[in-house]
């Protein structure tokens, strides 16, 4: 049984990886990935060993469309109560972002999941004022399945969805048609692996 932190087995594959003498350009795709890659120290130590660390498309909030963000906005200011998760409420749209526009009076909510924001629409229903909640929706195909499953039962008249989900696929078939990079392997997520195969 090895140990993920094991400092002599590190070493050891640190070696061995260098020994190859090979130039190797990785790329991942999970802003998570990159975290950890530099939260450790492993992109030195990869560089040294002939690795190349490539970021890929990263985290489903870095790549919500600036039209998304957009209608976030428009929504917001036009009286909508926006649910959402936390990271989304910062991301810049054209001029604004949820958070400015919250700081301006707007009725933005930051939510840890769909049925957070159910429950808030049903709260509203149920206090008579029907004010209109929409879930800002991110995620790739892990997360797409419980907004889904959600969207299935019965939900207050003044909930709704806008969503910002993401297929990895289409991204990694889109990437490695460019030609532009020289990618010798890939480093997807694991929990969106399970999902996709």
């Amino acid at each position: 049984m090895f140990h993920l932190r094991d400092k002599e087995l590190s070493k050891l594959i640190a070696k061995n990886l260098k020994d190859m003498g090979m130039e190797l350009n990785i790329m991942h795709v999970c802003g998570t990935h990159q975290d950890t890659i530099v939260k450790f120290g492993l992109d030195t130590i990869l560089k040294e060993c002939g690795v190349n660390i490539i970021q890929g498309p990263g985290c489903p909030v870095c790549v919500t469309t600036p039209e998304e963000i957009e209608m976030g906005i428009k929504l917001a200011e036009s009286g909508v109560t926006i649910a959402t998760f936390g990271d989304m409420v910062r991301v810049p749209g054209a001029e604004k972002s949820l958070q400015s526009v919250k700081a301006g009076g707007g009725d933005i909510r930051v939510v840890y999941g769909i049925n957070e924001a159910v429950e808030l629409a049903e709260k509203f229903y149920r206090e008579g004022n029907g004010k209109e909640v929409v879930f800002m929706a991110v995620g790739f195909e892990t997360t797409a399945p419980a907004t889904a499953a959600v969207l299935l039962r019965e939900l207050p008249e003044n909930f709704s969805v806008v969503s910002c989900h993401r297929y990895i696929p289409p991204a990694l078939v889109r990437i490695l048609g460019m030609g532009e990079i020289a990618l010798d392997g890939i480093i997807d997520p694991g929990h969106v692996s399970v999902i996709i195969g």
